[in-house]
């Protein structure tokens, strides 16, 4: 079979006693699973029959790819890059910055999800913490956090631009004035200077 014999979609709750078949075979809580079985995508043959499903699960803008499984694991190395793809355009049109898993098939680690360092680590979402080792990540964009920073960084480059600009033009004013200022004073005593030559000249020429 080829990849045109395989159709990868999201989870439907149709498709609840399938996907709980599948995950109790493959020994899963399907039980804890079920109640979140839209955030599956699932792999079914061109006949309509659940070959493979992986979960999605987002929280804090990040997704963990979750509860891989097939019904033949011969398939899996067919439906796993059909899936992927899959994981990928839901991740994209959720706007998500990273991808985690605790899945240790080889093919996570090709997808480019490389174990996570405890520096990386340390943003992995609460909701996900406990004592799991092993986990993996692919980072799809900048951290939120460094976004939010440089956002920052920006509004008070500019908020201090602002106000350099409003001191220049204050200055600018306050010299505007005194010059202004002088100007008068130069032409009062200008003023005063030939008032007093007028005075001690009264015969001079023009009186």
């Amino acid at each position: 079979m080829n990849a045109s014999n395989y159709r990868v979609r999201r989870a439907t709750l149709d498709d609840i006693g399938s996907l709980t078949a599948l995950w109790r075979s493959m020994h899963l809580p399907a039980d804890s699973l079920s109640k979140g079985v839209t955030e599956f995508q699932v792999a079914e043959s061109a006949e309509g029959q659940l070959l493979g499903a992986v979960g999605l699960q987002i929280a804090e803008r990040q997704g963990r790819v979750h509860s891989e499984a097939f019904s033949d694991f011969a398939l899996a190395d067919q439906l796993r890059p059909l899936l992927w793809e899959r994981l990928r355009a839901v991740a994209t049109n959720h706007g998500l910055l990273r991808l985690w898993t605790l899945e240790q098939a080889p093919f996570w680690t090709h997808c480019g999800l490389d174990r996570a360092d405890a520096e990386t680590l340390g943003g992995l979402p609460a909701a996900w913490r406990g004592p799991s080792s092993g986990w993996r990540t692919l980072k799809l964009k900048e951290d939120l956090e460094t976004i939010t920073s440089l956002d920052q960084e920006l509004k008070l480059f500019m908020e201090s631009e602002k106000q350099r600009t409003a001191r220049a033009f204050q200055q600018a004013r306050v010299l505007k004035i005194i010059a202004t200022l002088i100007a008068f004073a130069v032409l009062a005593l200008v003023l005063a200077g030939a008032f007093i030559v007028l005075r001690r000249n009264p015969h001079s020429p023009g009186h």
